[in-house]
C-alpha cells in the first residue's frame, strides 16, 4: 500500500546518511496512526495538524504548521501533479503551479530505454532546474546591482497639469 513507503524511504534516507531526518513534509495519505507512532519513536516530526478533533493551537504551533505547509507546498511545486483548471496560466489557484519539473522542465517526458540512460537523463534535468534557479538569482542582484545608484526614469517628471476643459 502507498502508505507503508514512507516507512520504506525514510528506513533508506538511514541508510544513505546514517541518521534520520529532523522532520518529515507529507500528504494527508501518510499522515496514519501507525507512521506518526513510527516516526515519534525515531524523534522524526511529522508535518500537518494531530489526528483527531481539532484543538486551539497556541501561536507557535500555528506558526510551525504554516512553515511545514510552505516547505511541503514548495517541494510539490516543483515535482506535484497540475491540477484544477485545466493547468491554464491564467488561473490564480496556487495549485496550478504545481509541477514545474514536469511542465516547464519535460521530467514527464523521459523516454530512455536503458535504466542507467533514465537516470542520466533525471540527472541532468535537475542540473538544469538547479542552474536556471540559481542564474535567476544572479540576475536579480544584478539588477538591484545595477539600478542601485541609477534613477529609473532619466526624464524629469512634469507634475502641473492643466486640467480645464476648453469648448
Amino acid at each position: 500500500m502507498n502508505r507503508e513507503i514512507l516507512k520504506h524511504f525514510l528506513v533508506a534516507y538511514k541508510n544513505y546518511t546514517g541518521y534520520y531526518p529532523e522532520s518529515v513534509h507529507v500528504d494527508k495519505i501518510y499522515r496514519t496512526r501507525e507512521n506518526r507512532a513510527w516516526c515519534k519513536e525515531r524523534g522524526i516530526k511529522m508535518s500537518g495538524p494531530p489526528l483527531g478533533r481539532p484543538k486551539a493551537l497556541s501561536k507557535e504551533e500555528k506558526k510551525q504548521a504554516l512553515e511545514s505547509e510552505r516547505v511541503r507546498n514548495s517541494i510539490e511545486g516543483k515535482f506535484g501533479e497540475p491540477a484544477r483548471c485545466g493547468g491554464s496560466p491564467r488561473c490564480s489557484d496556487w495549485r496550478t503551479r504545481k509541477g514545474q519539473a514536469k511542465r516547464r522542465f519535460s521530467l514527464n517526458r523521459v523516454m530512455a530505454k536503458l535504466p542507467h540512460t533514465s537516470k542520466t537523463a533525471i540527472a541532468i534535468t535537475f542540473l538544469v532546474m538547479n542552474l536556471s534557479t540559481y542564474l535567476s538569482r544572479v540576475f536579480c542582484v544584478f539588477l538591484y546591482l545595477f539600478f542601485k545608484n541609477r534613477p529609473f526614469f532619466q526624464f524629469p517628471i512634469n507634475k502641473t497639469y492643466d486640467l480645464t476643459i476648453t469648448n
